[in-house]
């Protein structure tokens, strides 16, 4: 059998918080970015099959398989970091200052390819600006303007609304990440991963990545957003919510209930009758 169980997963992430935390500033930058790429691809693909189609549902099933890659090839997204990272300072192992150091460089690379890819896919879309944005790249537009401009238009009950998706989202998707865990072949960390991702895009959940290319792109495209409306009223309360989501409903919520036990003597050494000397 190739599960592990929940203490053994524990571990794992234990484990991989700490090697997230030695990788060298260069090597997070450039495994961001191709989580931000990779994010903004199955984005697109997403969308694309359920303009298709006309089912969203259909695009749901779709996206996983960025996540999916991203994990198998071992690269670096914020949103899961928030998630690990901090079990390394639970176990006295890693400073805050660290951890806050790490989830910025990843957090820079999963913008930089997030916004690369978007600029690529912009181009594509539109023939290089030569033809109207239609079918995805109108799609784009929309949601991205529903992201920004539709939660400024709410005020405060916008900004808490976003907020709480951001959180449940990010749940969800560092769900995603420790599932992979849960077994050693590829086909079972495929199977894994997918459930979590797909439930989350599914409800239409809000995703800080996911964000770098959607409204960045939609306004390459031609939305009708702000820079300061981007960061304002989605990019900053997303990140802070997928934080919360990502540490406490999931890194924080197993490492309380599933840390293995660390035993200083072996049971049947305690468990043994004491015999007085003759």
């Amino acid at each position: 059998m190739d599960y592990a169980k929940p203490t053994d997963v524990v571990s794992s992430m234990v484990d991989a918080s700490l090697k997230k935390l030695a990788l060298a500033p260069r090597d997070l930058l450039i495994r961001g970015a191709l989580s931000g790429a990779l994010l903004g691809a199955a984005t697109t693909l997403a969308f694309s099959g359920a303009f298709t189609t006309g089912q969203p549902l259909v695009g749901a099933i779709i996206f996983p398989v960025s996540l999916v890659m991203i994990v198998l090839l071992g690269l670096e997204l914020v949103t899961g970091s928030f998630g690990l990272l901090p079990l390394a300072r639970l176990e006295g192992k890693a400073t805050w200052s660290a951890i806050a150091a790490n989830w910025s460089w990843v957090f820079l690379g999963n913008l930089l390819g997030s916004i690369a890819y978007g600029i690529l896919i912009a181009i594509a879309l539109t023939n290089m600006g030569t033809a109207a944005p239609a079918g995805v790249a109108a799609r784009i537009i929309q949601i991205a303007e529903a992201k920004t401009v539709a939660n400024e238009a709410l005020g405060m009950a916008g900004m808490v609304s976003v907020f709480v998706k951001a959180i449940l989202c990010n749940w969800l998707v560092c769900l995603g990440v420790v599932m992979a865990m849960t077994s050693t072949s590829t086909i079972g960390k495929i199977a894994a991963t997918w459930l979590p991702i797909f439930t989350f895009f599914a409800l239409g959940f809000e995703h800080a990545v996911v964000n770098m290319f959607i409204i960045p792109t939609g306004m390459l495209l031609g939305a009708k957003v702000s820079v300061y409306q981007w960061w304002v009223w989605n990019q900053i309360p997303v990140t802070l919510g997928n934080l919360v989501g990502g540490f406490v409903f999931t890194g924080l919520a197993l490492y309380a209930t599933f840390k293995p036990a660390e035993q200083s003597a072996p049971v049947a050494a305690q468990l043994a009758p004491q015999i007085p000397a003759e």
